[in-house]
């Protein structure tokens, strides 16, 4: 691809959650210039949707988009559909097989989402937080969807069969989630913007018992560093 220059764009999928602030933050400092867009999709809360405004101008994008899609139509998951989200799973629970918190092809949807939006504005890059080692089990989030998805880029889209070598690029992929927190802190970000819980409180406090709070507590922990969210619950002893 070469090498990169302010002038590159990317689009950059921002969640408001902490790995996709540690995205943005890393292309920018790759020196893309990063249009951000977040999803409405359906999900349990807004509260993430403020949070990917907020993320994404404190971070420095040229714009930002908000898509909106239903996926409570087609449901089948906890955070689409009347599906308790698990709370207090163990370590070794939260990483054994495919959590009802998964929901059936969201990435997909987003990944195209973003690819569309790409191919607008004449950029090859996509860049998004799937990670293959703090990922809860969902199949969407590992290496080998990442590079289909790229050839799928490349053979469905006009620019690809122009020959635009569409890069989706995943710099969290292989860290833990301390590791990504240690990188975001490196690039400035501030997590105190950002949003990770499944199942908040009314008022917004994480709920401090789903999957995605404790992979966030356990990552500012294994980190050495202290960890800004508001939670509803205390933390409980780790198991």
């Amino acid at each position: 691809m070469g090498e990169m220059t302010t002038t590159r764009k990317a689009v950059v999928l921002l969640s408001g959650g902490l790995d996709s602030a540690t995205c943005l933050a890393w292309a920018r400092a790759q020196g893309f210039t990063c249009h951000t867009l977040a999803v409405d999709y359906g999900q349990r809360h807004r509260i993430e949707l403020d949070a990917a405004r907020r993320v994404s101008a404190e971070l420095g994008a040229a714009d930002h988009r908000v898509v909106t899609v239903d996926l409570r139509a087609i449901g089948g998951s906890a955070l689409t559909a009347a599906i308790a989200v698990p709370k207090d799973r163990s370590e070794t629970e939260i990483g054994q097989g495919i959590p009802v918190t998964y929901v059936p092809a969201r990435n997909t949807v987003f990944l195209a989402l973003a690819l569309g939006y790409a191919e607008t504005l004449a950029s090859a890059d996509l860049v998004a937080g799937m990670n293959a080692l703090d990922y809860s089990g969902y199949p969407d989030c590992r290496p080998e969807f990442v590079r289909a998805f790229e050839s799928l880029a490349r053979v469905g889209t006009r620019a690809g069969v122009g020959g635009a070598e569409y890069r989706l690029h995943t710099p969290l992929m292989t860290l833990d989630k301390a590791g990504v927190i240690r990188l975001g802190v490196s690039l400035g970000v501030d997590y105190r913007l950002t949003h990770s819980c499944y199942d908040p409180a009314p008022d917004g406090a994480a709920c401090g018992g789903c999957d995605a709070c404790q992979l966030r507590r356990r990552g500012f922990l294994a980190a050495g560093l202290p960890d800004p969210t508001r939670y509803a619950l205390p933390a409980r002893s780790a198991r």
